[in-house]
């Protein structure tokens, strides 16, 4: 389970699996413990290594394993779905199809990243920051060798769009890696009026808030009708799309 560039270790959805039957690891992968403090590059390793922890344990059937991913966690969960064989199921929620500001590298290889155009930010009215203009057009051909080759996908892929997102256009890239990929190995939830942060039915909607290593506030985007609608709806999709493909989770007695 993995969130994005807030970094630091985040819980809440991967107790809420665990809950329903999952074995969850909740990973963090920089700003906690003895990890780095900001991001440099993402290390493919790192999280193959994180995927063999867990099919190790006792108490995890295997042999593969979902991987739910929000943000800059989708983009990493997407190059876990392309690179790693072990990866069966991946949930994308609102994510990139390239790799932004920071090179992806997995032994001999190297994807170079798309950089952050920071000087376009917008301030909004309550002087906060909206992220959506500093994203360059993915289509550019000057771009294509930051892409994430999708077609080398394995698993299934469930990609959740929020169509109010203010942080990126998280649908054109949902489109551009599901026209890598195999009808047959993708799903798009595609929600209107829902931002940014999706996360689970019964979270408050989040538009605007602090984040790490910024000095203002982000705009994450939703309206509050819509938005919730959407964490109740795909919610219940994402449950079943994970049982699915890694069949029914262990029955819980509490």
């Amino acid at each position: 389970d993995l969130f994005g560039g807030a970094g630091g270790l985040i819980e809440f959805r991967a107790g809420l699996l665990a809950s329903r039957g999952f074995a969850v690891l909740a990973l963090a992968f920089f700003a906690y413990d003895d990890l780095p403090r900001t991001l440099a590059q993402l290390d493919l390793e790192y999280f193959e290594e994180a995927a063999e922890l867990l099919l190790r344990h006792p108490k995890v059937r295997g042999p593969s394993l979902g991987v739910v991913g929000v943000s800059k966690g989708a983009e990493v969960a997407l190059a876990m779905a392309t690179f790693l064989p072990q990866v069966a199921a991946t949930v994308w929620i609102n994510g990139t199809a390239f790799l932004h500001g920071n090179p992806l590298v997995y032994k001999d290889l190297h994807i170079p990243p798309i950089p952050y155009y920071t000087e376009r930010v917008i301030f909004t009215e309550v002087g906060a920051f909206d992220n959506s203009a500093i994203f360059a057009d993915p289509r550019d051909p000057a771009y294509s060798a930051s892409a994430i080759p999708a077609e080398k996908v394995r698993g299934k892929v469930l990609f959740v769009v929020g169509e109010a997102d203010r942080s990126f256009n998280s649908k054109l890239f949902a489109e551009l890696a599901m026209a890598r990929m195999p009808p047959e190995s993708c799903r798009l939830l595609s929600y209107p009026g829902a931002g940014h942060l999706i996360e689970p039915p019964g979270s408050p909607l989040c538009s605007i808030s602090s984040i790490r290593g910024t000095p203002r506030p982000v705009v994450w985007g939703g309206e509050a009708q819509a938005h919730a609608r959407a964490q109740e709806h795909s919610w219940q999709e994402i449950i079943q799309f994970l049982e699915l493909h890694l069949g029914p989770a262990a029955t819980m007695k509490l």
